[in-house]
């Protein structure tokens, strides 16, 4: 390959690279226990690595990516608890029972007793939610999908109310 066909190729691939980062998803590599068992089972062990597909549109149970709402430069992994108009009781937050506004969502760790989330933060702006975690793609010891699902003590109270508890 001659010196200007590199550069033929460098000059198409990024943009294509981009584009597919911007548009589909990327891998990225989970820190902390926050969402253990389901990320990152053994401390002090690998890190998993997940493919986090870039959406707009979260469900409850969706592990997701997203900003800080503290520190804007740092992404957190968290789990969809409740979405705008549900009611929760929190863990720690400064009130024991919130109603998700408008535009808003609860997110959690699996791993509540070290997790920084909405029991410390509040409700957090969906806008700051970037990526749905879908799947372990390192170690190969651990692929696999990543599950969406509201754990049975944690789910917004209107939906326990739905259930006749």
């Amino acid at each position: 390959m001659t010196f200007v066909e590199l550069i033929k190729t460098i000059a198409f691939g990024i943009p294509i690279g981009i584009t597919i980062i911007d548009v589909v998803g990327y891998v990225a590599r989970v820190d902390g226990i926050s969402m253990q068992p389901a990320l990152n089972p053994e401390s002090g062990k690998d890190h998993d690595y997940v493919f986090l597909k870039k959406r707009k549109d979260f469900s409850r149970g969706d592990v997701v990516a997203l900003y800080s709402p503290r520190d804007k430069d740092q992404k957190l992994i968290k789990r969809v608890i409740a979405l705008e108009g549900d009611t929760v009781k929190s863990l720690t937050y400064k009130q024991p029972v919130v109603t998700i506004p408008v535009g808003h969502c609860w997110v959690e760790g699996d791993n509540a007793s070290n997790s920084m989330d909405s029991n410390l933060f509040g409700p957090i702006a969906v806008a700051c939610l970037t990526a749905t975690a879908t799947a372990i793609v390192w170690p190969p010891s651990r692929w696999q999908f990543v599950r969406s699902f509201v754990p049975e003590h944690r789910l917004p109270e209107n939906f326990r109310l739905k259930a006749g508890e």
